[in-house]
């Protein structure tokens, strides 16, 4: 028995009684992939926050029955079983896509709903209890950490009554489905912005239609429509507007140059490492403090933009929403004046300059950009109106893009506060139903 008086099981002793399934991924071959069945769903696509669906591979259709054993079901928790994310859990919604687990990933699926609840596994495996286990199982190797299903055998977990193990999922879950709320918001705002800027700055759309007698374009301002030109020119990069002109992006932005030491910083400065910038996503979910830096960094300013300068992070790209310093594999960026702000931001985290600074990379073991590549990058650049009228529609989605960021950290540290109380008992659940044998 726990401390608070609630059973505690091994979880083979779960597996044995037919309540806990747990199992490992499947190994795919590459000839198995590249067609547009089930998702194969890698450990990187595993996030603390959510699972990334972008870039994943997908199987081949005619293996789906092959492969569905391996498949997730809602209510699985996931877990990361090797390297340094180890650990690292995540949760299977219904709103979710097919996808099958790959070897590096294992999943905790509950067989019994009247003994484990799927929202209380869910959060159990972010809690202390399980915390102190895998610390002790990382430690016992000298190995990189691996999670084996033996091990995962011998984990112990202590289960509250199941009327307390639902009442405490639904009050996280519902913190949770906040925090996915907004980042789903964020991405919605981000997809529209970058829809605006490619019809403006890629596509021309707003300059085909007043040369094919447009009188207006919708959600352009009629005065900035009003002194678009209506004709093209040829030029190095194809038709452009005429009155635009061909040159480097470093034209229209510029690159902070500020060094931090480490005897500058502490637990009070705001810290941004590649491994807190998304994978394509302008929005920053996350940063830590400088308290253990120990080498020089760089000092970014809020609304500048944070570029990962290493080959596999090019698309690493956010808006800082705080003050800090970041890593020195990170490029701090920012327009040469507010009113570029849009035009820059967009331009660096399209698809088409990460292309461009991957392939001006250099360097064998870890190829790298620099500013000088960066800024060499060609576009089309409008008069500065235009850039400006850009910037302005787009400002309160990247607004709102920050807002939504800090209000998931509050919602982020209000559950992970609650997350052990809960647990251990300490504050007690009215049970769902509105029972009272939680107290």
């Amino acid at each position: 028995m726990a401390d608070n008086g609630y059973p505690t099981f091994t979880f083979q002793q779960l597996i044995d009684d037919a309540v806990l399934e747990i199992g490992d991924g499947y190994r795919a071959k590459n000839d198995e992939l590249g067609g547009s069945g089930p998702i194969f769903l890698r450990a990187g696509h595993v996030t603390d926050s959510h699972i990334d669906f972008d870039g994943v591979e997908h199987f081949r259709s005619e293996l789906t029955d092959k492969v569905r054993h391996k498949m997730a079901r809602p209510g699985d928790t996931i877990v990361t079983t090797k390297g340094n994310s180890t650990g690292r859990t995540s949760f299977v919604t219904d709103e979710m896509p097919p996808f099958v687990y790959s070897p590096h990933l294992s999943y905790w699926r509950s067989a019994d709903p009247n003994r484990i609840e799927s929202g209380f596994l869910r959060y159990w495996s972010r809690g202390r209890e399980f915390a102190i286990q895998l610390a002790g199982m990382k430690a016992s190797t000298d190995m990189a950490p691996y999670l084996s299903l033996t091990d995962q055998r011998r984990l112990e977990i202590t289960l509250p009554p199941i009327d307390q193990q639902k009442a405490l999922g639904a009050i996280l879950s519902g913190l949770d489905d906040k925090i996915e709320l907004n980042r789903r918001m964020n991405a919605t705002l981000e997809g529209m912005a970058r829809a605006i800027f490619k019809a403006w700055f890629i596509d021309f759309e707003p300059v085909k239609a007043k040369a094919a007698g447009a009188a207006c374009f919708p959600g352009m301002a009629q005065h900035v429509f009003d002194d678009l030109p209506n004709s093209f020119v040829n030029s190095e990069l194809g038709e452009i507007p005429e009155g635009w002109s061909i040159g480097p992006l470093g034209n229209v932005m510029e690159h902070p140059r500020r060094t931090a030491r480490p005897e500058e910083l502490d637990s009070t400065t705001n810290y941004v490492g590649l491994e807190h910038i998304p994978r394509q996503a302008i929005w920053l979910p996350e940063w830590g403090d400088a308290s253990s830096v120990t080498s020089n960094k760089h000092y970014f300013r809020k609304g500048e933009f944070l570029f990962g300068k290493l080959r596999p992070y090019f698309h690493k790209v956010c808006v800082a929403p705080i003050d800090g310093v970041c890593s020195t594999d990170v490029v701090v960026v920012a327009p040469a004046s507010d009113g570029w702000t849009g035009f820059v931001l967009f331009h660096i985290s399209s698809a088409a300059f990460v292309a461009y600074t991957s392939a001006a990379s250099t360097g064998t073991k870890m190829p790298r950009t620099n500013w000088k590549d960066m800024s060499s990058y060609a576009v089309a650049i409008p008069p500065d109106e235009i850039a400006r009228a850009f910037s302005q529609l787009v400002a309160p989605s990247i607004a709102l893009l920050a807002a939504n960021v800090f209000e998931s950290r509050v919602l982020s540290s209000v559950r992970d506060a609650l997350l052990p109380k809960l647990i251990s008992g300490e504050i007690s659940v009215t049970p769902i139903g509105g029972g009272s044998d939680g107290g």
